[in-house]
This record gives structure tokens, sequence and C-alpha cells, in this order.
């Protein structure tokens, strides 16, 4: 199976070129076009209600789709935000996304729905994605993804709206911007994510709760 990421980094899509019997696994509704080749089959994410509820509130949907090659053959896939699409090989480690930045993988990768209540406080949605396993892991983002490796020990301050995943031996705590409550208000930002290493962390370059925020005047006047 080869992967071609096109179209970066705003309007990016990925192309999964399939042999005789290769699967890949995606979000369902990903799916811009295949060949003829390629069969879809729908299944339930997740396992049990913890599962489901976490895809609900999360805006995922409960069904992912496996794509199954019964000839050679192509699969193109999109993130349903204009954005950027990252590859990461995985090797047994585990990832923890944000709900909504799991776009395909390798089928033999584990994702579940895991409650976070310092993400729920954070603005990201009580439920994050736990990804686990070897294969390839492909993340979508509104706007370019930026990958930082933290050393042991660094820290590094991200606005909770910008970002996409870390690995899971990343630690992390919610903390205030700014100090005080005048600080907060004037500066327009809130809570942040205070992220320590070692391990890989994933940004995105826009914050689509922002875009909602100054949409809605508009369409509310309208």
């Amino acid at each position: 199976m080869d992967f071609k990421i096109e179209g970066g980094p705003v309007f990016t899509i990925l192309r999964v070129t399939m042999q005789a019997n290769e699967a890949i696994k995606a979000e369902a509704g990903a799916m811009v076009a295949m060949s003829p080749t390629i069969e879809l089959q729908a299944k339930t994410t997740g396992k049990g209600l913890l599962g489901a509820l976490g895809a609900m509130v999360g805006g995922e949907s409960l069904f992912s789709s496996v794509y199954t090659a019964k000839a050679p053959g192509e699969l193109l896939i999109t993130p349903a935000t204009p954005g950027d699409i990252a590859h990461v090989k995985l090797s047994g480690q585990t990832l923890m996304a944000q709900a909504g930045a799991y776009l395909a993988g390798s089928v033999d990768l584990q994702i579940s729905a895991q409650g976070s209540l310092k993400a729920l406080i954070g603005g990201e949605g009580l439920f994050l994605s736990k990804i686990t396993g070897t294969g390839d892991l492909f993340l979508g983002s509104y706007g370019a993804i930026l990958m930082k490796e933290l050393a042991p020990g660094e820290t590094y301050i991200v606005d909770t709206g910008h970002m996409v995943a870390w690995e899971s031996q990343v630690q992390y705590k919610l903390k205030k911007a700014a100090k005080g409550l005048f600080s907060t208000l004037a500066s327009g930002e809130g809570l942040v994510g205070e992220y320590v290493g070692p391990g890989k962390i994933w940004l995105q370059t826009r914050n689509l709760s922002a875009l909602a925020g100054v949409l809605a005047p508009m369409i509310v006047k309208s």
C-alpha cells in the first residue's frame, strides 16, 4: 500500500494506492473518490456505550469505513475541514488526539474514546481519541499541521484550540494564558495546555472555535 499526501497544507487530500486484499480504515464520510475495485464496509466505532457516547459528544460518526481492495486500485480521502494531513508511523506506542483529528489508518490500530475532564474544561470536548498499535496513522486538521518534538523536561504552551495530538508519554495540564482577570480578558486568550516532554506533539495553525466565533454574529444578523 502506498500513500501520497497532495494539495497541502490547506486543501489536502490523501491518495492511497492499494493492491489486492489490502485494507484501510477511515472516518465515515472521508471518502472523495475510489476505483470500482475498492469495496466499502461500514463498521461501528469504539467498544460499548463509552465508545458510542465519545463519538457523539466529540462530533464524530458512530461508524468507520473499511476499504478493501479486491484488485489494484486507488482511494482518495480528505478531512471534513480545510486543512492538512499528517502521516504518523506507529510502532506500538499510543497517541492521544482531539475529537475529529483521526482521519484514517491501518485496520489493526485500536481506537477508543477516553473521557478527559481537562479536555472538557479546556473547551476541547469531553472525550479524546486514544490510538494504539502498529501501522500507519493519518491525522486531519483545520489549517496546516506542525510537529514539534519535546526534549525530556522541555515545556511548550499551546492554545487548546490549536492542539491536534500528542504522544501519550507527554504530560500536560491546563492553565490560564495570562495572569489576572484583566489580562485574560484583554488578551482574548483563555486556557492553554502546558505540555512537558519527552515526546512529539502536533499542532494546527487555525482554530475552528475561533472561526465559529467570528461567523456566529454574521449568521444571527442574516
